[in-house]
């Protein structure tokens, strides 16, 4: 499975996933995960027992910053380049609002 197909089907924001679950699920480490939690990409919640719970979106997240350290970009850095992309995203949807309201006729 590729990280790609992975993402297709990660889209929920339910912390169902324990640390070694999810770093099963990537071929990663735990420690990749706890780097990319203390670079403050991801926040995953804690169980009563203190135990790291990440949720499907969490995970989705996870899998771009290992696609990117995979590419030998430095933890820090892939956290920044991922925050920088999720910033252009919304940017350009709010682009995209603004952009189909002006193009709606106003009712007089």
């Amino acid at each position: 499975m590729t990280a790609d197909d992975t993402r297709g089907r990660l889209d929920d924001d339910d912390p169902a996933y324990t640390m070694g679950r999810a770093a099963e699920m990537f071929g990663t480490t735990p420690a990749f995960l706890r780097a990319i939690g203390e670079a403050r990409l991801i926040t995953p919640l804690r169980s009563e027992g203190g135990h790291r719970r990440y949720s499907r979106y969490q995970l989705r997240i996870a899998a771009r910053a290992r696609e990117l350290a995979d590419q030998g970009t430095p933890i820090e850095a892939a956290c920044r380049i991922i925050a920088l992309e999720d910033q252009l995203e919304e940017a350009q949807r709010i682009n995209a609002e603004y952009h189909r309201a002006a193009q709606t006729p106003t009712a007089a």
